[in-house]
């Protein structure tokens, strides 16, 4: 009906601790230090009706009138009957009982436990204030009204429903203001007046028409000096009585002007005047929150700020010591200062002050609040307390010299907030925490605190829920941990979460957590939640902050670089990269290397929320991903035209709106590839199921030299999949067929033949199907490949011809002369050597005359393969040694394995062992085109090598590493040659 949360069955209240409530504020319950669950809107509005009865019984017609009004929903009865149902449950028994027809909260229960309400409180607290100002002692008096004022915690019934709520609110707000008179005319009474000016000024603001208040300021302004502005005062208010109320001034008011007008000697002093108070003695404040009791990990940070304070307190003459620790909400900071500075309280035997600054939230404790706070814990008497924050501060430090106090300042926004409340003085130390970086606070000693590592991570998690349960599970516990980022405040959720759940696994919780669009709902428990860590950061960001935020969070790749995020973004670089720095300054965001940004997990997860939930119009997050897209399309296009000079393929890609990078040289343009290859391939996997898909698989096509490289060959071939079933789901023949083709190449390269036949197959028909003549004449190629590596040189030869005849039809020279060069290897394998030798020249003289660059070690490869078999091994050593140059300034790491496995060929094949073993050694170490089996192929060579070297053991045990790669993937005739080599006869 309201979509209140069921109490969980597995929890059960402990009835032996008291209950408390809370209504002045937020409606809230307490059973000793753990908060309950009070569920909706509507039934922490049925518990506040019930809780300021003072245990009068509300009949059920009485608080369906509460909860709504004139107009209760048509199932108002059930629904009280199901609040009260559930509160019951939470509560201790006998507390909420049901009696004539109706219910009531009575603050002790059937064990004779009594339970508090914190207006009961209030309400004996102003009771005993205004005795003691019968007494005479308005000291005492305006302490308990302090004490009483302290209870409220922001709007009574916040976001509690319902005309009595609202009655409650108007009434306790107008008696909290009546509270704050009375104690405010105790403060003039006693001289007061200097301090209360801040606070009248505020009050007057908030409640312009409240007459009692003005005569209050104006009197404080009088008694201060300031009788200009004390008849001003009443100028304001006598015309702002006139213009919204249409009357005059109380007589009271009246008549206050007129003895201000006079100068009445009556108004200069208290009519009451009391003797000032004493200074109190001083005293050893000791403020500092609890320790938890399951700290974890941590150790050198610990150590070190320990050294840091240790000499603070030790110190002969130096200044007081700083540490300032920062990092992302929820990291830990504010456990670890506290702990640390526990762990140092006996080199601090003054004393230890705590604050927390409320930095990240959007009121900050202002400086000079902090300093009264400090200054009365440190036996300063109120009236001896100076209004200005300057001359705060200085008796500040004066009141520290010579003692040694430890000052730990929790949550600070900034640097500027910190230096007033700073001891600055020998024998003294400050721990700062915030979630900005303070390189203008001068001489603090910085400390960037990450997240936790694994194991750390797993201890905390095994700490909070018990060892018995984690160690059966322990694959599922590093799941959790993992997806909580290692951040302690998410696992310290989790672990919480499940702890109070005996009936969950924690593999029941691992899987709630592999929900990604779910798992922030997740992280909460209690008054705890991730989400609303990282509210407080972003609640803080200005406009294009807060937009850089959101929309950055969009991107998947492991970090972004500042030219991609400016291109999502559609600004200047220079003003990217300010808001980035911004973001890094509140730990938002993280700098992963000069000019690379990145998120924690969580903190991208909320980004994307955020996104989903402000960035306006909704278009915008579609637009900045396409943005991002066609960066990485133009720049990849680019680094393509680099590389192969005169390649046609970037005429055939799609048309992009955004400019990506430009570079003059290949290095710099590879450079760029290779950093960006995991965001540019998370790009492209992004893109599927959007109208980017075609842009998406071409960025792929021009990014291929990917699979080359080695380190990123299995990422490119998951894209590629990918990209494989999203345009066979979008029934588009002209993406798929592309699609097939970039998958074809990764295919090749590993060597699963198979495999790859059957995808440049599929790549042949729809690039046929949708007349794309660039695609068609590729996957031709690519088909003849297949054939040849399956030794069916024969057939794959017209493969060749048709490729090389379809790229000279869009006068594509490069890939014709590829395409020649597969055709010289279809030759070879068919015995026609010369005709080989001679087809792999013209593709080199092509290459050459063309001017290309990467391509042209295919050339100089090629024709050393077909050297090598006419028994011409200087010249095929000649042209390896160039390729081998190429491939390596390219950084075609696999290419290089090749060439240097067939440099071992021409080796043996020359009867020089030695440098074939060394050669084929190298191959190993860097890799082969072509997978497992050519590495079976390349032991084989080594151990020919070496049992002409004599080293017949290590040579049969590269043959059975051999045989064993062929047998699990395929190769049967080599198989059979290597068992003939390890029969001892014919290995002789």
């Amino acid at each position: 009906m309201d979509g209140v949360p069921r109490v969980p069955e597995q929890w059960r209240p402990d009835d032996s601790a008291a209950l408390r409530f809370s209504v002045l504020g937020p409606v809230r319950a307490w059973r000793g230090a753990d908060s309950l669950p009070t569920g909706s809107p509507q039934q922490r509005a049925l518990l506040a009706a019930l809780l300021l009865r003072e245990g009068r019984t509300a009949t059920a017609g009485e608080l369906i009138d509460a909860l709504w009004g004139e107009e209760p929903p048509s199932q108002a009865l059930a629904a009280v009957r199901t609040y009260a149902s559930r509160l019951r449950k939470i509560l201790s028994p006998g507390v909420l009982v049901s009696e004539s027809g109706g219910y009531a909260v009575r603050l002790t229960d059937e064990s004779g436990v009594g339970a508090s309400l914190d207006l009961a409180l209030a309400q004996e607290l102003a009771a005993d204030a205004e005795k003691a100002k019968t007494t005479g002692d308005l000291c005492h008096a305006r302490a308990l009204l302090n004490k009483a004022l302290s209870l409220w915690d922001g709007e009574v019934l916040a976001s509690v429903p319902g005309p009595y709520a609202e009655a409650q609110r108007a009434r306790l707000e107008e008696w909290r203001l009546q509270l704050i008179e009375s104690r405010l005319d105790m403060d003039l009474e006693q001289g007061c007046h200097a301090e209360a000016i801040s606070e009248l000024t505020a009050l007057t603001a908030a409640h312009p028409l409240r007459e009692r208040l003005r005569e209050l300021l104006m009197l404080a302004l009088y008694r201060s000096g300031r009788q200009a502005e004390a008849l001003a005062a009443y100028a304001d208010t006598r015309r702002l009585l006139a213009d919204e109320l249409g009357v005059d001034p109380r007589p009271g008011l009246q008549e206050l002007q007129q003895r201000i007008l006079q100068a009445d000697p009556g108004l200069a002093e208290p009519s009451a005047p009391l003797a000032p108070e004493t200074a109190a003695a001083p005293v050893r404040p000791a403020q500092l929150p609890a320790t938890v009791s399951d700290f974890t990990g941590r150790t050198s940070f610990v150590s070190e700020l320990r050294d840091v304070l240790a000499a603070a307190s030790a110190s002969e003459g130096r200044v007081m010591a700083v540490s300032a620790l920062a990092g992302i909400g929820g990291v830990g900071k504010t456990t670890l200062a506290v702990h640390v500075a526990h762990r140092a309280r006996s080199a601090f035997p003054d004393g230890q002050l705590y604050v927390d600054l409320q930095g990240a939230g959007a009121r900050a404790v202002a400086p000079e609040t902090v300093l009264g706070s400090f200054l009365r814990a440190l036996g300063t008497a109120d009236a001896a307390i100076p209004d200005s924050l300057e001359e705060r501060a200085a008796l500040y430090r004066s009141t520290l010299d010579g003692r040694r106090i430890l000052v730990l300042l929790d949550n600070a926004r900034d640097a500027a907030q910190v230096r007033p409340l700073l001891p600055g003085m020998e024998g003294c130390a400050a721990l700062v925490t915030s979630r900005v970086r303070m390189v203008d606070l001068a001489g603090a000693h910085l400390v960037d605190l990450d997240v936790m590592s694994p194991e750390e991570a797993l201890q905390l998690f095994t700490k909070i829920v018990g060892e018995e349960r984690v160690a059966s599970e322990r694959e599922s516990a590093l799941d959790v941990v993992a997806a909580c980022g290692f951040l302690p405040l998410a696992i310290r959720i989790a672990a919480s979460r499940l702890a109070a759940r005996r009936t969950w696994t924690v593999s029941v919780l691992a899987a709630k957590l592999a929900d990604e669009r779910r798992r922030l709902d997740e992280l909460q428990a209690g008054d705890l939640a991730v989400k609303a860590t990282f509210e407080l950061g972003y609640g803080q960001l200005e406009s294009a902050q807060a937009r850089a935020f959101r929309l950055l969070g969009l991107a998947d790749g492991p970090d972004i670089s500042l030219a991609a995020a400016a291109a999502m973004l559609d600004l200047p670089a220079e003003e990217t990269e300010d808001l980035l720095e911004s973001l890094v300054d509140t730990s938002l965001l993280e700098s992963a290397a000069p000019g690379r940004y990145r998120y924690h997990d969580l903190v991208r997860l909320y980004a994307r929320a955020c996104a989903e939930r402000d960035e306006q119009p909704p278009g915008e997050r579609a637009a900045a991903m396409s943005r991002m897209l066609d960066f990485y399309l133009d720049t990849a296009a680019g680094v393509y035209a680099i590389e192969r000079p005169g390649d046609r393929l970037v005429d055939h890609l799609e048309v992009t709106e955004y400019p990506g990078l430009r570079f003059t040289e290949g290095s710099a343009a590879l450079d760029w590839l290779y950093n960006e290859a995991s965001p540019l391939l998370a790009c492209v996997r992004q893109s599927a199921g959007t109208d980017r898909l075609r842009r998406a698989v071409d960025l792929l096509w021009a990014a291929r030299d990917l699979t080359e490289s080695g380190a990123n060959s299995h990422q490119y071939e998951a894209t590629a999949r990918a990209m494989c079933d999203a345009t066979r789901v979008a029934g588009d023949a002209h993406a798929e067929g592309r699609a097939r083709t970039t998958l074809t190449h990764p295919l090749l390269v590993s060597g699963r033949i198979q495999q790859a036949a059957e995808q440049a197959q599929l790549a042949m028909e729809l690039a046929a199907s949708a007349r794309d003549a660039m695609a068609m004449s590729w996957a031709a190629n690519d088909r003849g490949l297949t054939l040849m590596h399956q030794e069916q040189y024969a057939d794959s030869k017209p493969f060749f011809e048709r490729a090389i005849e379809g790229y000279a039809t869009i006068g594509n020279r490069p890939l014709e002369a590829l395409s020649l060069c597969n055709l010289s290897r279809a030759h070879l394998g068919m015995g026609s050597i010369a005709m080989a030798v001679e087809i792999a020249q013209r593709a080199l003289s092509a290459y050459l005359e063309i001017g290309q660059t990467l391509r042209l070690a295919n050339g100089h490869f090629t024709l050393g393969i077909a050297l090598t078999r006419a028994g011409r091994h200087t010249e095929a050593l000649s042209q390896f040694s160039d390729a081998l140059s190429v491939f390596g300034s390219h950084r075609q790491r696999l290419w290089e394995g090749t060439t240097n496995f067939r440099i071992a060929e021409v080796h043996l094949a020359a009867r020089r062992p030695a440098q074939a073993a060394q050669h084929a050694e190298q191959a190993l170490a860097l890799g082969c085109i072509g997978g497992d089996r050519m590495q079976g192929t390349v032991l084989t060579l080594l151990g020919r090598a070496l049992t002409m070297l004599g080293q017949v053991d290590r040579a049969r045990a590269c043959w059975h590493e051999a045989l064993n790669l062929y047998e699990q993937h395929g190769g049967a005739a080599q198989a059979e040659e290597v068992r003939a080599l390890l029969t001892p006869a014919t290995a002789a």
